[in-house]
């Protein structure tokens, strides 16, 4: 039994980390009612490495002040409580741990007024570093339910502090103080006393991305899908990769829109050796164009690529292998950018993934029958996969992020969504040239609206207006930015203000999201089919524990 305070349950796991000789270790708050043995010794045998109950238990939401630095991450969007999924926002109150996390991964940070913050910025910093974490909220009673929690400014500043640094926690003090979410001397003082101690450092990644591809089942039946416009050269070296597979597609669809007078007659016959099955649609657009591959779909997982890929010779078994390991639902690679220069720091670890890739992911045919295809809106505009992502994370189901599967992308100069007049400017392009200007779309505010609040959808604004001002380089590069962003600001907040207009217009129209029929299937067949990429069951929990 240890005292609910910050600095017992710091000082408790600080003594358990060195003595823990059990699998897990259960926190547990002894005004719940009590644990059901059966339910945590089910919890520990999920996947993932931690489960709580946080959104259950008034997490929900908070700290607020995470809007200002992180608007529209996909895991600041909270799912349903009811529903098992993953979420960062845990609390202490009800937590399973595998006992290597908190060995690993460090304890809670007795700077935090309250257990509630300090929770938080635990559960923030596990994910960030790999901890795979499910809420879990059939751990308690289904009749317990508690509305949102509270916390004091000081330790929303705090959990800013730690997680972002030093300027966002200014900046977010200073969002704070102009849309009056905190006045002016309150503000200041959290800032002050949420940055007076320093920083926990950020623990090791908890797992490995050795990059071993063993354990890809050599039988799965696995469907590569691809829409290609006006990309032979690139498209005919990637067919020749997949050709090459150490474990080999069932099918491989391609669904050409090029119009008809630069088709590649010859390309069906080209590769003799691969399922090759060819979609010519006169029509173009991304999101029918790869609904209309999905609909012919008969393999039990789905691999999306893009057709100016570049991919390695067992890229399907490293995406199979990564789906047993970690028990997903959806193993998402990584893309190196060519002239993009190294991948951020965030793309080089293993974790619960916030982006999902149609360049490089591999997803159970079952997950898009509970999520639907590719929302019409963005046919021909940008974030039709971050879209599609939302809504396969609210659902509940584990993405993971693996950059041991990693291919390379090599941003082909025409076709693709530059036909649409989409991505033409790109947040490196905007880094590294004084004129380019990353701006929202409309689609991407489209986005913004259906998943997120208002606050945060002006916020996320208001930053992406503000990052014109920034540039990579010298003091001289930077400072000519600014200059020249300042100029053109009354230009870019126009632009802004009109696509949110087309935003809100395109609001009224959609979604149009097809569900996702496929080739038929049994459902006890799909169900075994897909059991056959999951890792075998993992032990129980032993008893240790620590109760707070």
């Amino acid at each position: 039994m240890t005292e609910p305070t910050v600095s017992g349950v710091s000082a408790r796991m600080r003594e358990r980390i060195e003595s823990l000789d059990a699998e897990g270790v259960l926190f547990w708050d002894g005004a719940l009612p009590p644990p059901e043995a059966e339910r945590v010794a089910q919890a520990f045998a999920l996947p993932g490495d931690l489960w709580h109950c946080g959104l259950k238990l008034g997490m929900r939401g908070l700290p607020g002040a995470i809007d200002f630095v992180a608007p529209t991450w996909m895991l600041n969007r909270d799912p349903d409580p009811s529903l098992e999924a993953t979420s960062w926002r845990l609390t202490l109150r009800a937590c399973l741990m595998r006992s290597e996390v908190l060995r690993r991964m460090g304890r809670i940070d007795p700077a935090f007024l309250t257990l509630e913050g300090a929770s938080l910025e635990l559960g923030h910093r596990y994910i960030r570093r790999g901890v795979l974490m499910r809420h879990v909220p059939w751990l308690l009673p289904e009749s317990w339910d508690e509305a949102p929690a509270s916390l004091p400014f000081e330790d929303e500043m705090r959990f800013v502090y730690d997680r972002f640094g030093g300027f966002w926690s200014r900046w977010a003090a200073f969002r704070a103080i102009i849309t009056g979410y905190a006045g002016p001397a309150r503000a200041v003082r959290a800032l002050r006393e949420g940055t007076a101690a320093a920083r926990p450092p950020d623990p090791a990644p908890l797992h490995a991305a050795d990059g071993n591809s063993r354990g890809g089942d050599a039988s799965a039946k696995i469907t590569v899908l691809i829409p290609t416009l006006d990309r032979y050269a690139y498209l005919r070296p990637l067919l020749a990769q997949l050709a090459d597979q150490t474990v080999p597609p069932l099918e491989v669809i391609v669904v050409d829109q090029t119009p008809l007078v630069r088709r590649d007659a010859a390309l069906a016959e080209a590769f003799p050796g691969l399922p090759l099955r060819l979609i010519h649609r006169e029509e173009r657009g991304q999101c029918s164009s790869r609904n209309a591959g999905l609909e012919l779909a008969r393999g039990d997982a789905i691999l999306f690529l893009d057709d100016d890929d570049e991919i390695p010779p067992d890229l399907i078994e490293r995406h199979l292998a990564s789906l047993r390991r970690f028990r997903a639902d959806v193993s998402c690679g990584v893309a190196d950018e060519t002239g993009a220069g190294p991948l951020p720091e965030a793309f080089s670890l293993v974790r619960a993934s916030d982006v999902f890739p149609t360049n490089n992911t591999l997803v159970h045919r079952a997950v898009l029958r509970g999520s639907g295809l590719f929302d019409l809106a963005y046919e021909r505009g940008a974030r039709a996969d971050r879209d599609l992502g939302m809504r396969v994370y609210l659902a509940g189901n584990l993405m993971v992020l693996n950059p041991a599967v990693s291919v390379i992308h090599h941003h082909a100069p025409q076709g693709g969504l530059r036909a649409h007049g989409a991505r033409v400017i790109t947040y490196a392009s905007s880094r590294a040239r004084l004129t380019d200007r990353h701006l929202p779309s409309a689609t991407e505010i489209y986005l913004a609206r259906r998943y997120f609040t208002a606050r945060q959808v002006r916020e996320n604004l208001f930053r992406r207006g503000v990052s014109t001002l920034g540039i990579w380089g010298g003091r001289s590069r930077k400072l000519a930015k600014l200059l020249l962003g300042l100029v053109l600001l009354p230009d870019t907040l126009f632009r802004i203000q009109r696509r949110s207009r087309e935003a809100a217009g395109m609001a009224k129209r959609y979604p149009q999201i097809p569900p996702f029929d496929g080739a038929d299937r049994p459902s006890s067949e799909e169900a075994s089919n897909r059991q056959s990429f999951d890792r075998p069951g993992s032990p129980g929990l032993g008893r240790e524990g620590a109760r707070s």
